[in-house]
């Protein structure tokens, strides 16, 4: 059964060396307070798997960790919306591998599931060949790209019941079930952890059997506030949005 802890205690099950991966997308619906306990612990040399890292217009959510030199190595589909990743990936400060963000999902996948790996033509003709085994069938070229596993997942999911059910919509469910499937331990950040019945079971996104540890996360509410100064600040939202 999932177990409700201290974001302290959660971020402390990362170790130095450790690899994670995360959900969301551009920092939207990702964990935020679980990246924020990981600055304060300091931990590094932390490798990360993702679909794509930050918010583009200041060092917010994942990018804090590179602030603070924490970070690595990164597997992603692009990293270039952090000036600081960036920044530490010419100076050879962080090394990052490359992959097709549908084929960062499909190796997870293929990972969780116990796969052998991804056949797929996604990079056929690119520089991903000088990294991946090409081969052909049919008549056809296809890459290789060997199944990817992580130490742990933290995810931000909308509710969590106390046996560690998940509700996602809309962006938290960007990698969100792939990430759990190839983590040894799973941490899920909520916005609400609510009681056993709460969540229908159609509605179920990430079983609990999945699932090793919950923390409360921002509320709706707070999370609403939070966006809100923080897009606010650099004119990204409409007029008239309250």
């Amino acid at each position: 059964m999932a177990k409700i802890v201290p974001i302290e205690e959660a971020v402390a099950l990362i170790k130095p060396g450790s690899s994670f991966s995360f959900n969301g997308f551009l920092g939207v619906s990702t964990p935020i307070k679980l990246f924020e306990g990981l600055v304060k612990a300091g931990t590094k040399d932390l490798s990360i798997v993702a679909a794509v890292m930050s918010f583009p217009y200041e060092e917010h959510d994942i990018s804090i960790l590179a602030v603070n030199k924490q970070i690595k190595k990164i597997t992603a589909a692009h990293v270039g919306t952090s000036r600081e990743i960036s920044k530490q990936y010419f100076a050879g400060e962080i090394d990052i591998d490359f992959v097709p963000m549908g084929t960062v999902a499909e190796c997870l996948h293929a990972g969780g599931a116990g796969l052998g790996g991804v056949i797929t033509p996604v990079g056929v003709g690119t520089v991903q060949e000088e990294s991946h085994e090409k081969i052909v069938r049919n008549g056809k070229e296809y890459l290789w790209y060997d199944p990817i596993t992580t130490d742990a997942a933290l995810i931000k999911v909308n509710k969590v019941d106390k046996e560690g059910n998940c509700y996602c919509f809309g962006t938290s469910k960007s990698l969100a079930l792939e990430c759990a499937l190839a983590a040894e331990t799973v941490i899920v950040e909520a916005d609400e952890i609510v009681e056993v019945g709460d969540i229908e079971p159609t509605d179920v996104y990430i079983p609990g059997m999945l699932v090793d540890y919950i923390v409360q996360g921002l509320t709706p509410a707070e999370r609403q506030d939070y966006y809100k100064e923080l897009w606010g600040k650099h004119n990204l939202l409409s007029k008239g949005v309250n």
